[in-house]
């Protein structure tokens, strides 16, 4: 029921990604106070419909007069950008059940516990929309759980599901709550989840047993609920697989002679067993290469995390019942995401117990070569170590990232039947996702095909004349990032390369040679029989330009990059430092080609033996040293550093074979001030009277930022002079002169060009 406070605002986009399909709208604190609401109460929005959302308080920035809502938001309440909107705080209960419908997939792969976190906490009315994605935002909410089960059931693609709200109990805005039944529509309650196991259908089928499908799972032995039918996974023929080759071969080769030829092994003296643990990033295929090898044999899959999240005793009693259905049938037992039903132990001493029982009886099932077991893992390390026996899973596939090339050819087969406007160029998008898997270039499809649709909307033949288009994808990139870096800080892709960049020559060139050529040439270095530098350090005096330059080189060589600022890999308990070093080497070599960016590297890798850190600092520089020159290669991965004092860094850390080359990035001189100048001053409006060439000249000791501040604090003087004021003038620009001062230190400057000079000789 409404309140008798309202108030008329003006709707606008929400820039937040954090807020992005959330139902959260945010208003401004005098708003909040008029209505007599908290952050994080309810309030109804009327537009040409009216719906309900959570509230919340939003920047200082914001004006009064302004709700901020996402698109989700927008399309509830039926109003486009800039319209007005009545908000009224609004009465809601707590849901008792809520029915919502969805995509066939998500029907099929999200059960009701998954959906039930989803959605907690977001407050719903019949017909509105709603996406997937955790609110997580608000009080005692965090989206951990739910994000790890969506990623693993739906993929990447879960990030872009919309779902509709077809009923709610009771009436009227709701909103969902821990005891709240989550339902799909046309589904009654599931199961309790100590009896469920899921199984993957094959042509129907689960290993070859009617009436199991995915993710709905079966009824335990003991149980007598009935399990309703899910509509079964598609399964890929082999020969639409790209670029795992390879992997196909080697499985159907194992396959066929441990199902179908035991008697050959047993000749040669071999037990017929077969044991496969495929790893590989997650989105990367590894279960989708299961089934599609396995296509004419009984397959059942299990899933580990619906698995796993059970009582003890059902996990066990689940595999088992799993293992009974296919003993006797030559057939397959998938499990997914091996690392959720049998974790590796905290402590060396203290493994779960019940998962002792569940390797025993894994092992006793393959034992006779009668049943083949695959478990597919994105983080081997997280799997409990037994399951790696030789008795056990012996042999291991692993799926990497694909290259640019396999890219374009994943694009080709996922778009093969998708309406374009016949220029689409699938080798720039392949170029312009490094670190993208088969599912996120699933997911950036999906996002172009929004953006397509968006376009189309409004003809009366919309649905027969929407096409995909370059740009489409182009600005799906702007949204889809690769889930297995969607925790991870990487500097973004800019429309700024190398090519763009006034003066700098020197440091262009050295940065070509060292970075990209290695990158976009390996052949060249392969016939000329060297190795690629492994490294570069950019120094100079603050404020010149070097992460600047590290963005354009990004853009340039179309790198993933990841990002370490000054001292944040550095951890007070023992070996935490160490290990987010080789995490962030890691990370590189899965999306390479890529960059590894050290910002403020003085910071992180001091001269050892002079800190009073008890020997962190001392570790981290050896671990990056070992990373740099150890045992595992860094492949199409180069690693850069900047600093304003080299000085202080490791000297190991600057011989060949490590940060091997120096650059060194000079102030800039007059003919550069001026370049930067022109290029800061671009979207300015300076008036005739405004010689940026003179200015340059007159701006000696001034660095790149010194001159973009200057412009812009000239800016915030026409502002002063007259709010209204229509261009910049030489006299704003004076009084900008008063305020902004030369922040470069000749001295510092002195040192660092000797530094620089010393090196070379």
């Amino acid at each position: 029921m409404t309140g008798s406070v309202q108030l008329t605002l003006t709707a606008r986009v929400n820039p937040s990604a954090a807020d992005s399909r959330r139902g959260i709208v945010r208003v401004h604190s005098e708003v909040l106070a008029a209505l007599g609401l908290r952050e994080w109460d309810a309030v109804s929005i009327t537009g040409a419909r009216v719906t309900a959302a959570v509230v919340a308080e939003a920047g200082a920035s914001t004006p009064t007069g302004t709700a901020l809502l996402d698109d989700i938001t927008f399309s509830n309440a039926g109003v486009k950008e800039d319209a007005s909107v009545v908000l009224a705080p609004v009465k809601v209960f707590g849901a008792g059940r809520l029915t919502v419908r969805g995509s066939a997939l998500a029907t099929a792969s999200v059960d009701e516990a998954t959906l039930r976190r989803a959605l907690l906490g977001k407050v719903v009315s019949v017909g509105d929309a709603v996406s997937l994605l955790p609110r997580d935002l608000g009080p005692e909410l965090t989206a951990g759980a739910a994000t790890r089960a969506l990623t693993t059931s739906v993929g990447i693609t879960w990030t872009n599901e919309l779902l509709t709200v077809t009923a709610t109990d009771p009436a009227g805005p709701v909103s969902v709550q821990t005891n709240t039944a989550v339902l799909w529509a046309g589904q009654s309650a599931r199961p309790p989840s100590g009896s469920a196991m899921g199984f993957a259908a094959s042509g129907g089928t689960a290993g070859g047993f009617p009436g199991v499908g995915v993710a709905a799972g079966f009824a335990a032995a003991e149980s007598s609920v009935p399990v309703p039918e899910a509509q079964p996974v598609a399964i890929r023929p082999v020969s639409s697989l790209v670029g795992v080759d390879t992997q196909v071969a080697k499985l159907t080769e194992w396959l066929s002679i441990t199902l179908d030829e035991p008697e050959v092994l047993r000749r040669l003296g071999a037990v017929p067993r077969l044991g496969v643990l495929i790893t590989g990033p997650a989105g990367g295929g590894k279960a989708t290469l299961a089934r599609s090898v396995c296509a004419d044999r009984p397959l059942a899959t299990l899933d580990g995390p619906t698995v796993g999240a059970l009582e003890a005793s059902a996990r066990l009693t689940t595999v088992s019942s799993a293992i009974a259905r296919l003993r006797d049938s030559g057939g397959v037992l998938l499990i997914t995401d091996v690392d959720a039903l049998l974790p590796a132990a905290t402590e060396p001493a203290s493994p779960e117990p019940v998962s002792a029982l569940i390797l025993d009886e894994l092992r006793t099932a393959i034992a006779d070569g009668h049943l083949v077991l695959i478990a597919t893992t994105a983080e081997p390390v997280r799997v409990d170590s037994r399951l790696r026996d030789p008795s056990l899973c012996d042999r291991e596939l692993i799926i990497g990232l694909p290259d640019a090339a396999t890219r374009a050819r994943l694009l080709g087969v996922i778009l093969t039947d998708v309406p374009t406007d016949g220029h689409l160029d699938l080798d720039e998008i392949a170029s312009r996702t490094p670190g993208f898997v088969a599912g996120d270039l699933a997911a950036l499809c999906r996002e172009a095909a929004l953006r397509a649709a968006a376009r189309a909307v409004g003809g009366e033949s919309a649905a027969t004349e929407a096409t995909l288009s370059t740009d489409d994808l182009v600005g799906a990139l702007s949204v889809i990032r690769p889930v297995s870096r969607l925790d991870t800080p990487e500097v973004a892709l800019g429309s700024i390369t190398l090519d763009d960049v006034g003066d700098m020559v020197d440091t262009k060139q050295a940065l070509t040679e060292a970075v990209l050529w290695p990158l976009q040439h390996p052949d060249t270095f392969t016939r000329l029989g060297v190795e690629p530098p492994r490294g570069v350090l950019l120094f100079g005096p603050p404020g010149c330009g070097k992460t600047f330059v590290v963005r354009a080189l990004a853009a340039s060589g179309r790198l993933s990059v990841h990002t370490v600022k000054g001292a944040e890999l550095m951890d007070k308990w023992v070996g935490s430092s160490e290990k987010a070093v080789r995490d962030l080497f890691a990370r590189a070599r899965e999306s390479a080609p890529s960059l590894i960016f050290l910002d403020e590297i003085d910071a992180l890798a001091p001269r050892r033996g002079q800190s009073t850190d008890s020997g962190v600092g001392d570790r981290v520089v050896a671990a990056l040293l070992t990373e740099l020159d150890g045992v595992e290669p860094l492949q199409d991965v180069v690693v850069l550093g900047a600093t304003n004092r080299p000085d202080l860094i490791d000297p190991a850390l600057l011989r060949p074979g490590r940060l091997e080359r120096l650059v060194f990035v000079p102030p800039p001189d007059a003919a550069a001030r001026g370049d930067i100048l022109r290029t800061s001053g671009r979207k300015v409006p300076l008036a005739d009277d405004v010689d940026l060439d003179a200015l340059a000249t007159d701006l000696e000791g001034y660095s790149a930022a010194d001159c973009a501040a200057l412009l812009r604090e000239a800016a915030l003087s026409a502002m002063r002079r007259d709010i209204d004021a229509a261009t910049v003038t030489a006299e704003d620009v004076t009084v900008a002169r008063d305020r902004v001062r030369p922040s470069l230190d000749a001295a510092q400057v002195e040192n660092l060009r000797s530094y620089a000079e010393r090196r070379l000789e």
